[in-house]
């Protein structure tokens, strides 16, 4: 495989998009469904609400991974922060670099926007995902403990 072409979503991407997000969810176990997938990126991508990333195979144009980014701000720093949500490679293009791309373009987004940091969370049973992160730099945050209110 030749390295992935990472490129920033548009409109006109969601179908690729839609696909590799509707893997995602799956994988963590939601039901599959295109439809939902499809009309979620597109309202995301619409509104200027998320930024998205695709990691696309440069000679048959399919897509091998993505990444969504939420805007958020750090009222103490008085700056922007980036939410790295979602990160998805497929299993066949697993360890040859896809998921290091989108992470260099997640982290020359935020730098190119001023961010104050990057920040992500995922699963405690995704130990391949942590070792990906730690291995980039990313360290757990001892200093505060995440809470949830569900509704």
């Amino acid at each position: 495989m030749s390295q992935p072409l990472i490129r920033r979503a548009s409109t006109g991407d969601v179908g690729i998009a839609a696909r590799l997000f509707d893997s995602y969810r799956q994988f963590y176990e939601q039901p599959a469904d295109y439809q939902l997938a499809e009309s979620f990126l597109r309202e995301r991508l619409t509104n200027n609400e998320s930024v998205i990333f695709l990691a696309v195979d440069p000679e048959s144009g399919d897509g091998l991974g993505f990444m969504q980014l939420y805007p958020s701000f750090s009222s103490v720093s008085a700056r922007r922060i980036w939410i790295l949500n979602d990160l998805f490679v497929v299993p066949t293009s697993r360890q040859r670099g896809v998921g290091r791309a989108l992470l260099d373009a997640a982290r020359d987004h935020a730098i190119s926007t001023n961010a104050k940091r990057l920040v992500l969370s995922t699963a405690k049973t995704n130990s391949i995902a942590q070792a990906l992160y730690k291995s980039y730099g990313y360290q757990p945050d001892e200093a505060f403990l995440e809470f949830t209110l569900e509704l």
